[in-house]
């Protein structure tokens, strides 16, 4: 067999939808990008929601739509993807990266206490895998500390304390103490690239919380001036009879989702619900084979939260990182492939760059040194799945 990481699970829905984008004569940001905003928003109970080009421009316009500049301070987890840390760098505002709690991926809610001060503006908590955040420790944290707090403008003080902005990016469709993931946080960022449970080929969408004193359409305008280079008009709008003029309001960025993006978006979302029930079974067939050799891996499911079961990370109890290659590459020489989630930030070059040390971290560093992500997407069939577990027993019974 070969059996791919994470391919994309697309076919007639998404090809009927982008070839119909085609012949409408607008694959731009137009009628169907407006239409995945509104399901979006539904789907996580919120009133809005805008779809750009990337969770990353998601995240970085909404640090700029809150004010967040140079001498301020946002806090991530070192255990992440780099678009959870970079977007901060992005705005000029200075990194704090905290560990993870021991034998956990969820970052220190301890260490978050103690590392909030008066130049902190955002807290950057991480669904990893789709697994939700402790989300009540993190409002229990900004809650606590709401008397360092000092708003840098009109959304800063109608929040009143360090905004929480979930790095959603795998989390579309997981659920917190019976709330979708993206009415929860303050703001709520989601990923639809490639190898993402819901796909737009690249592309994402940030969701809010209503907040007391905005009008959440002035939100909404603020983002569509932001992504697209602080125009007045968007290029649906400039293109009605007699609509061509516009101005440039203020000199933006430009991050738009296209029509022929949303429009695979939009088939993906067609019996979405029954694609993470297929990822909820085959990670409770790798849960009963696995969990009986000693491999750790992470509660999907609990009384407390849903996953959106986005990857399947194991962990090798006592395994070196050499023997963590070991596995990974006998897996492969079975055809199957395996990645690592996540290599620490503190162990990136550009991380090493700013100050960060890996010593600083030791228990994300004891998460990340004998990780392996096995695949898990809703191509993969029933046989392929017990090949999958077959040879990880296998193969990892030689190393606990």
């Amino acid at each position: 067999m070969r059996i791919p990481f994470s391919p994309p699970d697309v076919g007639r829905a998404e090809l009927g939808q982008v070839a119909e984008t085609m012949e409408s004569g607008w694959i731009t940001t137009g009628p169907r990008t407006k239409r995945l905003e509104k399901e979006i928003a539904a789907y996580c109970g919120t009133e809005r929601a805008v779809c750009l080009n990337s969770q990353t421009a998601c995240a970085e316009m909404t640090l700029r739509i809150l004010g967040v500049s140079a001498g301020d301070e946002v806090i991530t987890s070192a255990y992440t993807y780099t678009a959870s840390a970079s977007v901060a760098c992005h705005v000029g505002a200075g990194l704090v990266l905290i560990d993870t709690q021991r034998d956990s991926y969820e970052m220190d809610y301890n260490r978050l206490w103690d590392v909030i001060d008066e130049n902190t503006k955002v807290v950057i908590p991480v669904d990893l895998a789709g697994i939700p955040c402790d989300y009540g420790a993190v409002f229990s944290v900004v809650e606590d500390k709401k008397y360092l707090f000092h708003p840098a403008n009109e959304l800063q003080e109608a929040i009143g304390r360090v905004v929480v902005m979930a790095d959603a990016a795998h989390a579309f469709g997981a659920v917190w103490d019976g709330k979708p993931v993206g009415s929860i946080a303050d703001f709520s960022n989601f990923s639809f690239h490639a190898v993402k449970n819901l796909t737009t080929a690249e592309g994402g969408a940030v969701v809010w919380k209503g907040i007391n004193g905005i009008e959440d359409q002035d939100i909404y305008n603020r983002y569509q001036i932001l992504s697209l280079h602080g125009q007045s008009k968007d290029a649906l709008a400039k293109t009605q009879c007699g609509a061509w003029e516009y101005d440039i309001l203020e000199l933006a960025f430009k991050c738009n989702m296209t029509d022929i993006a949303a429009g695979i978006g939009l088939a993906q979302l067609e019996g979405y619900q029954e694609r993470l029930a297929r990822r909820k079974e085959i990670i409770q067939r790798y849960d009963r084979a696995f969990t009986e050799l000693g491999v750790e891996v992470p509660e999907h499911y609990t009384d407390k939260y849903q996953s959106s079961g986005h990857l399947y990370l194991t962990r090798i109890p006592g395994a070196t990182s050499s023997q963590r290659q070991e596995i990974i590459t006998r897996m492969a020489e079975a055809g199957i492939a395996c990645n690592v989630h996540y290599k620490p930030l503190p162990m990136m070059t550009a991380y090493k760059k700013l100050g960060f040390n890996i010593a600083d971290y030791p228990n994300a560093y004891g998460m990340f040194v004998n990780e392996i992500t096995l695949p898990l997407h809703t191509k993969l069939s029933d046989e392929e799945v017990g090949y999958i577990i077959k040879n990880y027993s296998q193969i990892v019974k030689e190393y606990i």
